[in-house]
């Protein structure tokens, strides 16, 4: 089971997360793109960073909304989304050549994620722009018990996936995160978050917020770690992913 992490989300001389810290520990860096947060010399920085300790790359585009943070829905056309994703592609994978490192999947920021997933209208249009960008190049979306016909989607679309979990968000009945809106969304325990990071790597699937069990086969998991408390939950979870089975 494979660690992802959202990184490089600083912009100019505003510091958010602790990516020196977190990197070491991760498998996967979602590097922002400047849409939501970041912009070229911390995008450069981010990629050295990735470089230094072996993690893939991946682009991690959203709408353009540096106000919102990328977690406002804004209405698009499917050339505008088209556009908008193939522009951060091509200005991540730019700083990635002039370093010899490579663009290894994409995985969409924010509302862009959340609305893909609930249109599968848009979530077409996305496959479709990463396909026409490069052939192969993965894209990583929440799994979710929808994950069959996202699965029949993306090969018809050409695309491989990459399914995601979230070893510290509360799941429904449906296989999707509960609103963080909605009491016990998100888990502060660290043996809790520990034990679902578990459950994800060795059964794959989780019980639901209600206690129902939901086959989810994720092969990532999106981890944070802007601040101390979540920090110490990624060493807890990659501690345990790599502990020796009894």
């Amino acid at each position: 089971m494979k660690l992802n992490c959202d990184l490089g989300e600083s912009y100019g001389s505003w510091t958010m997360g602790q990516d020196d810290q977190v990197m070491p520990l991760i498998d996967m860096a979602n590097v922002a793109c400047g849409f939501h947060a970041s912009d070229p010399n911390i995008m450069h920085d981010t990629v050295v960073l990735a470089a230094k300790y072996g993690v893939s790359i991946g682009a991690h585009p959203s709408y353009q909304d540096l106000q919102g943070f990328g977690r406002r829905s804004i209405p698009h056309s499917a050339a505008q989304v088209r556009a908008l994703i193939w522009y951060q592609l091509g200005a991540l994978e730019g700083i990635c050549r002039a370093e010899n490192q490579r663009l290894a999947y994409v995985k969409p920021h924010g509302a862009l994620n959340n609305d893909m997933i609930r249109d599968p209208q848009l979530l077409e249009v996305v496959m479709e722009a990463i396909a026409t960008y490069q052939q192969g190049l993965p894209l990583m979306i929440p799994v979710s018990l929808d994950y069959p016909a996202h699965r029949r989607l993306a090969e018809r679309c050409g695309v491989p996936l990459i399914f995601e979990a979230f070893a510290d968000r509360a799941y429904d009945d449906t296989g999707r995160l509960v609103s963080r809106r909605e009491p016990g969304a998100v888990h502060q325990e660290q043996e809790q978050i520990v034990d679902q990071a578990l459950s994800f790597a060795q059964r794959g699937g989780v019980h639901s917020i209600t206690g129902h069990w939901l086959e989810l086969p994720a092969e990532s998991l999106c981890v944070h770690g802007d601040g101390d408390h979540a920090l110490a939950a990624v060493r807890a979870i990659r501690a345990a992913l790599t502990k020796p089975a009894p």
